[in-house]
């Protein structure tokens, strides 16, 4: 087990990604975040927060997107969904997609799909905690990324909220 992020490093790390959002997205009116279920959703909670404290007076149009049955890679067991809420229109925004590791990219390829089904966004924008950059199976990269790492595909990246740190195995 190896250390990527410790517990100082993860909160500097979730504050750095809503800064950069905010840089790229000033006023936020016409960007949407939405969060990829199931684990996506701890840190695009926590960024949320982070750009709510920036701008309290803006709505910030936040969403939370299952993906379960877009999947490609795990067809042949029983899944149990997740909830999807986006109780805003996406046609014409900019959505900011944000998940907690990118390392094959079937996750966000499936989060595309699953998009389109409510409606066509102007532009679609990743935002990760970790990049896993040597693994990738679909060309997608982050634009957001808080740290990129190497490594081999027998190791797992675990990121564990409870205990605020990032773990390599």
């Amino acid at each position: 087990m190896k250390s990527i992020l410790s517990s100082r490093q993860l909160t500097l790390t979730v504050k750095r990604l809503a800064h950069q959002v905010l840089e790229n997205h000033i006023n936020m009116e016409n960007t949407v975040l939405i969060g990829i279920q199931p684990r996506g959703i701890f840190l695009s909670d926590k960024i949320v927060s982070e750009i709510k404290k920036e701008i309290p007076r803006k709505k910030i149009q936040y969403g939370k997107l299952d993906i379960t049955f877009y999947r490609d890679d795990i067809r042949k067991e029983l899944h149990k969904a997740n909830h999807t809420e986006i109780p805003f229109t996406i046609e014409n925004k900019n959505v900011i997609l944000v998940d907690d590791v990118l390392y094959t990219g079937r996750t966000i390829r499936a989060a595309m799909d699953a998009l389109l089904d409510f409606g066509r966004p102007a532009k679609v924008e990743l935002c990760v905690l970790i990049d896993r950059r040597l693994s990738r199976q679909f060309p997608i990269q982050p634009d957001f990324v808080g740290k990129s790492i190497d490594s081999i595909v027998s190791q797992k990246v675990k990121v564990e909220w409870e205990k605020a740190e990032v773990i390599l195995y």
